[in-house]
């Protein structure tokens, strides 16, 4: 997670991928702590992560297969190709992660992290949610997609609920793109059936 604003994406992949069993290595950069902070007023501290994320996330984590890695630590498990993972998401991915990411900067465990699943040839999802955009984030975005990644910008779609969906439908939008692009299942949302004015719930 990155210093982008856009908290309930993550969030909302968080529990989708607790929801489908996955084990998940969470990375929360410095920036993003401040923006968890400030969107949700809630802290997110080293020492107190399991705690924090229990009460940012609505639910109890302790039984959970989750990990926590602090984005200072480069010689965690998720700085090496050797550690055993499916992939990567960055949600919500802000445009200096996404820069940082593209040129190999490695500044923190996040873009390492990312470095090392691209180079992996693993599965990497780019989230990136800051709009309007300028051509330095373009070429960066392009370079991730070379590279091999999954640009995914959080956009709603609006078929799924109609035009009267809440805040947290199009958040559960974003994050079931997400899951999708993974090949986790989910029931965030209602999947296009070929229908005009389907019943929606």
């Amino acid at each position: 997670m990155s210093g982008a604003s856009g908290t309930p994406y993550a969030a909302a992949v968080v529990r989708g991928l607790l929801d489908a069993g996955e084990p998940v290595d969470l990375i929360v950069s410095r920036a993003a702590r401040l923006t968890v902070l400030d969107e949700t007023g809630r802290p997110f501290r080293d020492a107190h992560w399991a705690q924090d994320l229990a009460a940012w996330l609505g639910r109890d984590v302790a039984a959970a297969d989750l990990r926590h890695w602090p984005a200072g630590d480069l010689a965690a498990g998720p700085s090496s190709g050797s550690y055993p993972v499916r992939g990567m998401v960055v949600v919500p991915a802000s445009t200096a992660a996404c820069a940082g990411i593209a040129i190999g900067l490695s500044k923190d465990l996040l873009q390492r992290a990312a470095e090392v699943n691209l180079k992996e040839r693993r599965r990497v999802v780019v989230v990136p949610r800051e709009t309007p955009v300028t051509r330095s984030h373009l070429e960066h975005l392009i370079a991730l997609h070379d590279a091999g990644a999954v640009v995914l910008p959080a956009s709603p779609g609006f078929y799924g609920a109609g035009a009267a969906a809440s805040g947290a439908q199009l958040v559960d939008f974003v994050a079931g793109k997400v899951l999708d692009a993974l090949d986790v299942p989910h029931t965030l949302f209602k999947r296009w059936a070929g229908k005009l004015n389907a019943d929606r719930t």
